[in-house]
């Protein structure tokens, strides 16, 4: 157990008061600790049990360098191990289990795995803010006014970041699944140019955020994946596949694609369509040797009476409403058994 002291600034909001500082990584991880909700009894727990894989997702992150700038939220609740302020600094020993962790509990965690793995890592400099022995209700008040009134950044904007970001910071399926979106967006003949909503569009009714395109589009383009499992990998052949299936079903609604009754002009048809291929079509056209937009065409019957409308889908949630167009497609779908020698798309 070492003393340790560093800067800070002391800050008042409202009728609380904390202390902004910073720690080295290997500092911060053993001083802490996360009270879960349920588990103890003890003032001040208000955490969920830890999620294994989002501590290996942070310990990746903190492996490939990435940045911290928000701040782990602790309360202080040593009585053996106070806070001491001396020429304007404070001290402290870095003695465990010190102080609880209101907001950050993943990322100490998935820290420490880095650090365990590379021991220069607990070098690395984190903001902390402290309070001071606060109650279970006050930790409570902090910890949702952080996680439920500063809301995350809408996916939407995040995925489309990921255009800009460093190589090293972004989900390589997740940028692959918006370059396809894009394909979608901006090809001339695309049955839904114009039609994936991007950060900054006009609001408006119908039409695919990008948020919802990326994270449809993700599971047939990730690691073993719809299209790594018949071994398409080329951006070219995934987005001419996934083109023809919307193809397909726009010969389907002729004249009537571009109506606002069409269900797939809207979230849940562009995802229920998806999971349909990825299910189905995949497998069916893999074994037929085609992706070509006649053999998805043929095997799908729907005839006017039975075209999905998005008046149909009013009253289901919104994965029910994915479920039930799936289900739909589903229904209509009529395998051909003509077989090809060789793949067509």
């Amino acid at each position: 157990m070492a003393k340790q002291q560093a800067n800070f600034i002391e800050i008042t909001q409202g009728k609380r008061r904390f202390i902004l500082t910073k720690m080295q990584a290997n500092i911060v991880t053993k001083i802490s600790y996360a009270a879960t909700r349920g588990q103890t009894d003890e003032e001040g727990a208000i955490q969920r049990i830890l999620n294994q894989s989002r501590i290996g997702s942070i310990k990746d992150f903190t492996l490939g360098g990435g940045d911290y700038p928000n701040a782990i939220v602790l309360n202080w609740i040593s009585d053996t191990n106070k806070i001491v302020r001396v020429d304007g600094k404070i001290q402290f020993n870095d003695e465990r289990d010190s102080a609880q962790i209101i907001d950050g509990q993943h990322r100490v965690a998935g820290i420490k795995a880095a650090i365990e793995e590379r021991i220069e890592i607990g070098k690395l400099e984190v903001p902390v803010v402290i309070y001071d022995n606060l109650s279970t209700k006050e930790c409570a008040d902090i910890f949702l006014a952080i996680n439920t009134e500063q809301k995350p950044v809408p996916r939407s904007l995040v995925f489309d970041l990921y255009g800009i970001a460093s190589e090293e910071l972004v989900d390589p399926a997740a940028v692959r699944a918006r370059d396809i979106a894009i394909y979608l967006d901006t090809e001339n003949k695309s049955p839904y140019y114009g039609e994936i909503k991007f950060p900054g569009n006009k609001t408006r009714k119908g039409g695919i955020a990008l948020s919802t395109a990326v994270s449809a589009i993700k599971p047939l383009v990730e690691e073993k994946g719809g299209f790594e499992q018949i071994d398409i990998h080329s951006l070219e052949s995934q987005s001419k596949i996934i083109m023809n299936l919307f193809f397909a079903l726009q010969i389907k609604y002729g004249d009537k694609w571009d109506d606002k009754s069409n269900a797939f002009m809207f979230a849940a048809g562009f995802m229920g369509a998806l999971e349909f291929l990825k299910l189905k079509l995949i497998p069916y056209c893999n074994l037929q040797k085609s992706f070509e937009i006649a053999t998805i065409a043929n095997a799908i019957n729907l005839t006017e009476n039975s075209l999905i409308r998005q008046e149909e889908l009013k009253g289901f949630g919104g994965s029910a409403a994915t479920k039930e167009v799936y289900e739909r497609l589903i229904a209509s779908f009529k395998p051909k058994q003509k077989l090809s020698a060789k793949i067509k798309i």
